[in-house]
């Protein structure tokens, strides 16, 4: 298994690219099976969960080419002739759960394993399929699997109100009523970037989708979508990550810029608070620029769906608060059980507390190298942004989770300056295997 060594306190600078969204990438892979042909996705990051995803995807038949450096996707889905995703696969991200709007909607029926993923707190399915339900389709549940479909081959139609709003469902939802005989409504849809780049990748492709980006999405089914070139969005996650990462390790003063950027999907809430840290921020059409302050000013912050406080930028916000001159509270009211990560902090002298969905953190003590244990995506990253900044090493085991969402993470960070790199270890033992061969 992998882990990743940090020398902490070699201050960052220069330039670091971003690539593509991972949670933009995943739902467009799932929309390519609608259509009768080989569609292209570019700008497509080269993560675990891609991969995954298409092998989701080759098992129901489509021929998937992936070229790495290019960030190319190519997809033929002229020949879906399973429609099922397994448990050995679903079980490895929930995103594979999509295909089970995508399948319906391509073929009028479907076979999913419930959804794995992360191993934090209770993220239940009953959105998706209590929608689908108001769209017509007969959903039974077997051995573990969601079996669906649609009676004469599409859906009839209907509308459904989401409570609460859901950006895995509103995609879902969407992949199985553009091709529906009747009108979709969605109603408290979510309103992320990742749900509107989605849509428009749908409407190119012939759906007829109104309220992109509001709480109301309105859907016209058409009996057929067909096959297009469309570039994925930037990450915004990895760019509020970068932003965090220029924010608490690099120099004060001397601006670090991330390159390849679409700031304006990051939402005004983060963009606020981060301006209210006291850490300098130029923002360009495609560019972020942050030059770290001499003193961090602790923000308290309270998640919630967009264009609220991502959630997926708390566990990074929270390393963010152990460099502040004070204390701050972190609220997450989008999931209340993500807060793993600070068990972890607390062993590298980090002063924190949860009390139910509530972290307090008091800034002012320096954190020291120590070797903690990753438990999903957002949570693995946060621990190597205290490495940046700790005293001596930190060893962050288990980044099978940070490989799921970040590309080359210790590459684009050597390249700025940080000290990094990747070892391998044993589980059991927790050494690497070098010196357990010696």
């Amino acid at each position: 298994m992998d882990k990743l060594v940090v020398e902490g306190r070699h201050p960052l600078s220069g330039s670091i690219p971003i690539d593509g969204s991972k949670n933009t990438a995943l739902p467009l892979m799932a929309a390519s099976v609608l259509g009768d042909g080989t569609m292209t996705i570019k700008n497509v990051p080269n993560l675990r969960d891609v991969t995954t995803f298409a092998h989701v995807l080759r098992v129901a038949g489509a021929r998937v080419q992936f070229d790495p450096a290019a960030h190319q996707l190519t997809i033929d889905a002229a020949n879906i002739t399973y429609p099922e995703a397994p448990y050995e696969l679903v079980r490895k991200m929930r995103a594979s759960f999509y295909m089970l709007g995508a399948l319906i909607g391509r073929r009028g029926h479907a076979r999913v394993s419930m959804p794995g993923g992360c191993s934090w707190g209770p993220r239940p399915v009953d959105l998706h399929l209590n929608g689908l339900k108001a769209f017509g389709a007969e959903i039974d549940l077997e051995q573990g699997y969601v079996v669906a479909r649609a009676p004469g081959g599409r859906l009839s139609g209907g509308s459904f109100e989401m409570t609460p709003s859901s950006v895995g469902a509103t995609i879902n939802l969407l992949l199985a009523a553009v091709t529906a005989e009747g009108g979709c409504r969605i109603e408290n849809a979510a309103r992320e970037p990742d749900v509107v780049v989605f849509g428009e990748a749908l409407e190119k492709m012939g759906a007829k989708i109104e309220g992109l980006g509001t709480q109301t999405i309105e859907i016209e089914g058409t009996a057929r979508l067909y096959p297009v070139e469309f570039t994925n969005a930037s990450d915004r996650i990895e760019l509020g990550t970068f932003m965090i990462a220029a924010a608490i390790a690099g120099a004060p003063g001397e601006p670090i810029r991330l390159t390849n950027a679409e700031p304006e999907y990051l939402g005004e809430a983060f963009i606020d608070a981060f301006r209210q840290t006291g850490a300098h921020v130029e923002i360009g059409d495609d560019y972020v620029e942050v030059a770290a302050p001499e003193t961090l000013q602790p923000v308290d912050i309270t998640t919630d769906v967009y264009p609220g406080f991502p959630t997926d930028l708390q566990a990074q916000w929270t390393v963010l608060l152990t460099q502040a001159d004070g204390r701050g509270r972190i609220t997450d009211t989008v999931y209340s059980d993500r807060f793993k990560h600070i068990a972890e902090l607390k062993r590298m002298n980090a002063y924190a507390m949860v009390q139910d969905d509530t972290a307090t953190v008091r800034g002012g003590r320096s954190l020291k190298g120590a070797q903690v244990m990753s438990t999903d995506l957002r949570a693995s990253v946060s621990l190597v942004l205290a490495g940046l900044v700790a005293e001596g090493e930190t060893h962050v085991l288990r980044v099978y989770h940070l490989d799921r969402g970040y590309e080359d993470l210790e590459g684009k960070l050597t390249d700025a300056g940080a000290r990094i790199h990747r070892e391998t270890y044993d589980e059991e033992l927790g050494e690497p295997e070098e010196l357990k061969e010696a």
